[in-house]
């Protein structure tokens, strides 16, 4: 389908879970793809058919089940790279999520054994974030700067949910080596204005990474127009298998960066007082790799791509629009983020007064088949900027209608007499 709307019916019944009853004869509405996606049947069968038939390790075996499954393994990173538009499949490296993909980069920074100018780091060098990412792109750059001496910056958030830019000349500086930022955002929905963030480390001469797990399952993305120089995402968002992530890296840095992890096929030569190493993407894939959930992130590919993105994004909208609408008619519901469609994506996070969000949570489900995400959302120093202590999230993806919106609406109403 490349038209820009759906026949959102026709889609649902690709995924099976959607049409089970939960306990007490409940319907699932599954307002969760934030967190982890539902897959299709095409993703569920090309796993199990890839397991049952052609299964073997790639790479090293010289048989037919060997060819095969390499064959299948290598056209899953053809696929990926071709959605995502990336100038060679090479530098699309698969990982094991997306926190591995981020962890990969800032391991790559003021590494000994990395005499590149743009990764050596210590002190009085720079690496700035935001007070917006989730602690997959937290955690790894305080590592970093905790074992080089290098010191950690960050933009902050605006009141309304927007990266705030007003000082982004005396955040980024000549002494930043790398910014690393989420596309968007997953508590706030807001996409970043990621051009001027760009425009400015390219001035001083900074590198910048992304996180992608919460745009490339919902927008088309191009790394050539993106201008990125490093890209991480997640398959379990995107349809596809948990268990398997990608970075994307521009090919002279990814062949100027060490090795994360050492192992088989990430090598040249092993002699017992030094190696050398393979050619990207290889070197980056130490091990057995993600085989099956590889070729099932393929096979999520195709299903997305047929579908079409921008259909994907244009029915989001509509959705976003109608929920943005649909929760002003909540008494006390505070919305933390974007209150309009400009710059945000098909994610809601909202906190109602004098009630904690996990009892929200636990009522939806239990009463309604409701399914949220509460809590902080790996993201607490975001909840800490705005204080409070958690919030309830809905997240919309292709396979949602307004009528499972009007439900939560009716779901919200209901634990506000629970508590009233």
């Amino acid at each position: 389908m490349t038209s820009t709307s759906l026949d959102v019916e026709r889609i649902r019944k690709d995924f099976p879970v959607l049409s089970r009853e939960l306990p007490g004869g409940r319907p699932l509405v599954y307002l969760d793809s934030g967190n982890s996606s539902q897959k299709p049947t095409a993703v569920v069968e090309t796993v199990r058919e890839h397991l049952a038939m052609h299964y073997s390790n790639v790479g090293r075996a010289m048989h037919a089940l060997g060819a095969e499954s390499t064959e299948a393994y290598e056209s899953a990173r053809d696929k990926v790279a071709e959605f995502i538009g990336a100038p060679s499949r090479d530098e699309v490296i698969f990982t094991k999520n997306a926190s591995e993909a981020l962890n990969l980069v800032a391991y790559s920074f003021g590494n000994p054994g990395n005499t590149d100018p743009r990764f050596t780091l210590g002190p009085g060098d720079e690496v700035v974030i935001s007070e917006m990412e989730h602690h997959s792109n937290i955690v790894p750059w305080q590592f970093l700067v905790q074992r080089t001496g290098a010191t950690l910056k960050w933009f902050g958030v605006t009141d309304d949910g927007r990266l705030d830019i007003a000082d982004i000349s005396g955040l980024i500086t000549e002494r930043t080596k790398i910014v690393s930022i989420a596309h968007q955002s997953n508590v706030l929905g807001t996409i970043n204005p990621v051009a001027d963030v760009l425009r400015r480390a390219r001035e001083v001469g900074a590198l910048v990474m992304l996180d992608a797990s919460q745009s490339v399952p919902h927008h088309a993305v191009d790394m050539a127009a993106l201008g990125a120089d490093f890209v991480a995402f997640t398959g379990h968002k995107m349809v596809g298998p948990s268990g398997i992530g990608v970075l994307w890296g521009r090919a002279e840095l990814l062949d100027a960066m060490p090795p994360f992890m050492g192992g088989g096929e990430m090598i040249e030569a092993v002699w017992m007082d030094h190696s050398t190493y393979a050619p990207v993407p290889h070197k980056f894939e130490a091990g057995t790799p993600p085989i099956v959930e590889a070729i099932g992130l393929g096979a999520a590919v195709d299903y997305l791509t047929g579908v079409g993105m921008e259909a994907i994004e244009a029915h989001e909208r509509g959705l976003t629009a109608y929920a943005l609408d649909a929760l002003r008619e909540v008494p006390t519901l505070r919305l933390i983020g974007p209150d309009s469609l400009d710059q945000r994506g098909a994610t809601l996070s909202f906190t109602l007064d004098g009630i904690h969000p996990h009892d929200v949570g636990q009522l939806l489900d239990d009463e309604f088949g409701i399914a949220v995400r509460v809590g902080h959302h790996c993201a607490r120093p975001l909840h800490l900027r705005f204080g409070i202590p958690a919030t309830t999230r809905a997240s919309f993806y292709l396979y949602n209608t307004t009528d499972e919106i009007d439900a939560l609406v009716r779901g919200l109403h209901h634990v506000q007499k629970v508590f009233a």
